[in-house]
């Protein structure tokens, strides 16, 4: 690991062009060192590179206006977020500017009676909650970090929710986007559906900011639940834990959250976390519902746990407890990491048909048993989507490579079973070639999609495949 920049076809900005951006956003430009290594870097283990310039936008007119600019000057673009960025989602690879839409956080309107809001893209989902509450309604797609609304469209996310709630594909209505011609589009009306033209809703969604910029997402909401009730519970056994995962499914148990994390995730949660759960293979639960309906759903559950090996179904439905035992689930991937000082973060996420969800992960964990690098697996796997972190050590180049290659056996155990590259953190940089072997033929019609939309290839550069 280095700071080092990668230079990848970079050009210098071109005379003049600064002072243009500066008198559209005035003091909201920047090209300090400190700014620049801000949205040049990533959360995990690619280097930082830097943009040239970062220009905080404030509406969606200074966001057309600052493209407008670019095309004019055929200067690369890049949307950033929150700056998670798990697969070099937001790395500047050709420099030029990076417009920072993370003041852009103004929730616009909530139709309490459609159940639906419009926010801003800088909305972050915590704002966004904590707004909702007092009128009954929330938003439940939660990967994990306080992601802004507009990252968790550009990347698809999706999260501890998604197997009773779904990912943001299910969760957004309509998009308000900047296109490379520097046009403000709506790619749909709040109808609950559409025949009308081609899906662009959905076009965009996932794009990673290559083919425009998310400005405004209209969003599904939903009613708070009348009882929320979180378990945890430790199995004997790998196997048995996923198996109870599979069976609750197959039962149409409408559990909406089932986390799962192994015995080396719950050693590091327990010592990060504070934590003294049992350090074996641990599902955490949470149930939405009618006070009557969640005990129904805890107590199946709870049966199908103990058939499998589980050992005491610990409950509760008392917020502080669900909100401490959620926030450790949050923070695992700085836990993984953190079992070696100075180590940075490797994580990697497949998702395949939940009933090849046992065994692509015990055959992962095998794998991992003979790795000298620590690693621990986690995911939302009500829905056959799983991670692996991994703790590297920077200055030992054979650790990166010997991830890599366990990355690419993963990858290639997860396609053989009909399954995906990316559940939920996209492609970006590093998942590129993993794209071409998943789809084959279908990548090329997605460069002729990039091409007509984005001639010039401004629009987030190298990301997804290269043109």
């Amino acid at each position: 690991m280095t700071t080092q920049q990668t230079p990848h076809q970079r050009k210098p900005l071109p005379p003049g062009f600064l002072d243009e951006v500066r008198a559209a956003v005035g003091v909201r430009l920047h090209t300090g060192k400190a700014i620049l290594l801000q949205h040049g870097s990533s959360e995990t283990h690619f280097d930082p590179v830097f943009p040239d310039a970062v220009a905080f936008a404030h509406s969606t007119a200074e966001v057309a206006a600052l493209v407008r600019l670019c095309i004019a000057h055929e200067v690369p673009i890049i949307p950033f977020g929150a700056g998670t960025s798990l697969e070099g989602n937001i790395t500047p690879i050709r420099g030029g500017l990076t417009i920072d839409l993370s003041e852009m956080n103004a929730i616009l309107e909530v139709h309490h009676e459609d159940l639906d809001c419009t926010v801003q893209a800088g909305v972050r989902r915590e704002q966004l909650n904590d707004h909702l509450r007092d009128q009954g309604l929330f938003f439940p797609i939660d990967p994990g970090a306080n992601a802004t609304i507009g990252g968790m469209a550009s990347t698809r996310a999706s999260g501890t929710n998604a197997v009773r709630y779904g990912t943001m594909r299910d969760a957004i209505l309509s998009l308000r986007v900047v296109t490379p011609e520097g046009k403000i589009i709506r790619t749909a009306r709040r109808a609950r559906k559409s025949a009308a033209g081609y899906d662009l809703t959905r076009l965009m969604i996932g794009a990673e900011g290559t083919l425009g910029i998310i400005t405004e997402i209209t969003l599904r909401l939903h009613g708070i639940p009348e009882a929320i009730s979180s378990a945890v519970c430790s199995f004997k056994t790998l196997k048995g834990a996923v198996d109870t995962v599979v069976q609750a499914i197959q039962l149409a148990v409408p559990v909406a959250r089932i986390e799962l994390l192994d015995d080396a995730q719950m050693r590091a949660s327990n010592t990060y976390s504070h934590l003294n759960y049992p350090e074996k293979t641990t599902l955490l639960f949470e149930f939405h519902g009618s006070e009557r309906y969640v005990q129904e759903q805890v107590e199946t559950v709870r049966t199908l746990a103990g058939i499998n090996g589980g050992g005491d179904f610990l409950w509760s439905n008392l917020p502080e407890e669900r909100s401490r035992l959620w926030k450790a689930r949050h923070e695992a991937y700085y836990a993984a990491v953190g079992q070696r000082a100075g180590a940075v973060g490797w994580t990697t996420d497949v998702c395949v048909p939940i009933s090849r969800l046992a065994q692509c992960i015990l055959e992962t964990k095998e794998d991992l048993a003979t790795s000298t690098v620590p690693a621990t697996i986690l995911g939302h796997v009500g829905d056959g989507n799983f991670h692996v972190i991994f703790s590297i050590d920077p200055n030992a180049p054979q650790e990166m490579e010997e991830v890599e290659a366990i990355n690419d056996r993963l990858v290639h155990r997860a396609l053989g079973m009909d399954g995906t590259c990316t559940g939920e953190h996209g492609i970006g940089m590093g998942k590129q070639r993993h794209l071409v072997d998943e789809l084959g033929d279908a990548v090329d019609l997605m460069r002729l999609i990039k091409r007509a939309i984005d001639p010039k290839d401004l629009f987030n550069p190298g990301k997804i495949f290269q043109l």
